[in-house]
C-alpha cells in the first residue's frame, strides 16, 4: 500500500524524537500503534465483509438458477406414473378369486384313497430300482 522503507521509518523516528521529546515520545508510540493496529483490524475487518457478501450474492444466484430449473410438477406427475404403473404390475400376481375366502386354497384335513394312491405312485418313482441278477450275470 505504502512504500515506506527503513530509511523513511529512521527519518520519522529522529523528527518525532526532536518535535515530542524523549518524556511523551513513548506515549505517542503506544497511541500511533493503538491506532495503527485498530485500523488494520478495521480494514480486515471490512474485506472479510465484502468477501461474505460477494458469497452470499454467488449462493442467491445459484439458488435461483436451480429454483428456475426445477419443475416440482413434473416431478410429481413421474412419481405417479411410477406408482400407478408399479401397482399395475402388482394385479398381474394377485392370486386368483376363491369361493370362500375363510377357506384355505389346499384342505389338508380330507384326504381320499385316490390321494393315497397318487402319493404312493409318486414315492415309487423317487426309489431307486434294484438291479436285475441277469445283469450281475453277464458282466462276469
Amino acid at each position: 500500500m505504502f512504500d515506506i522503507g527503513f530509511l523513511e521509518l529512521v527519518i520519522v523516528g529522529i523528527i518525532a524524537l526532536l518535535v515530542l521529546g524523549p518524556e511523551r515520545l513513548p506515549v505517542a508510540a503506544r497511541h500511533a500503534g493503538r491506532w495503527l493496529g485498530k485500523a488494520r483490524r478495521m480494514a480486515s475487518q471490512f474485506s472479510r465483509e465484502i468477501d461474505r457478501q460477494i458469497e452470499a450474492e454467488e449462493l442467491r444466484e445459484t439458488l435461483k438458477k436451480q429454483g428456475e430449473s426445477l419443475n416440482i410438477e413434473e416431478d410429481v406427475r413421474n412419481i405417479q406414473q411410477t406408482v400407478q404403473s408399479a401397482l399395475n404390475d402388482v394385479k398381474d400376481f394377485e392370486p386368483l378369486p376363491r369361493e370362500d375366502e375363510n377357506k384355505p386354497f389346499i384342505d389338508h384335513t380330507t384326504i381320499d384313497a385316490s390321494d393315497i394312491n397318487s402319493i404312493k405312485s409318486h414315492s415309487d418313482l423317487d426309489q431307486p430300482k434294484p438291479p436285475s441278477p441277469k445283469a450281475n450275470q453277464k458282466s462276469e
